[in-house]
């Protein structure tokens, strides 16, 4: 992934992010390690704010991987929330269940695996945040699923909208397409307010109306 930002801004922002616990930092390690697709720390925090900022309940997540973003949403819930875990990896899954057993909040956490856009699909009721981290080709579905399922006042969050820039040069692959369409779709809802902020590699933020 390439920075959307400039360098040193980038290693500054990083650089004044408080310590993470043992758990967050390990999962950090492993990804880079290993090039494990995570949010960060940065794009963590904002995840933790807003679903404390809307008082979330109940979170469901599209594409977890290890479950690093899950941490950082589990930890924002009040007593009794809930956060959907959603990975196509049986593997993943069982790891991410290690870590959130270490950080205390399995309980707060539902795993599945599978199909994130058939997940969502047979999981009823409403969620006060979504956010989205999945094949990027799979975007456009992403939006006419998961808006649909939000509380009015809830969050729709999706990561990688710029795709390391990709997104403003000519002759886009498949990929970067189908984020594009994504942004437009966004801007074009009724539905939603969408703020896109050029933090790590483009976070949208996308306000039930």
């Amino acid at each position: 992934m390439e920075p959307i930002t400039i360098p040193e801004v980038e290693k500054y922002l990083y650089d004044l992010l408080p310590a993470r616990d043992s758990v967050l930092a390990e999962m950090e390690r492993l990804a880079k390690e290993k090039n494990i697709p995570i949010v960060g720390p940065a794009v963590g925090r904002v995840l933790y704010q807003y679903a404390q900022l809307i008082g979330a309940r109940r979170i469901f997540e599209m594409g977890s991987a290890i479950g690093y973003s899950t941490l950082w949403l589990a930890r924002a819930l009040p007593a009794g929330g809930k956060v959907y875990y959603t990975d196509g990896d049986p593997k993943n899954a069982e790891e991410a269940k290690g870590y959130f057993e270490r950080a205390g909040v399995r309980d707060r956490i539902e795993l599945l695996v599978g199909n994130a856009l058939e997940l969502i699909q047979q999981v009823e009721g409403q969620f006060d945040l979504i956010f989205n981290d999945v094949d990027k080709q799979d975007y456009p579905k992403v939006f006419r699923l998961a808006v649909p399922r939000l509380r009015r006042g809830g969050l729709f969050i999706t990561d990688n909208v710029f795709w390391s820039g990709r997104v403003g040069r000519p002759d886009p692959d498949e990929k970067t397409r189908s984020i594009q369409e994504f942004n437009r779709l966004l801007y074009s809802s009724p539905e939603v307010f969408v703020t896109l902020l050029p933090l790590r590699d483009g976070l949208a933020i996308c306000h039930k109306l």
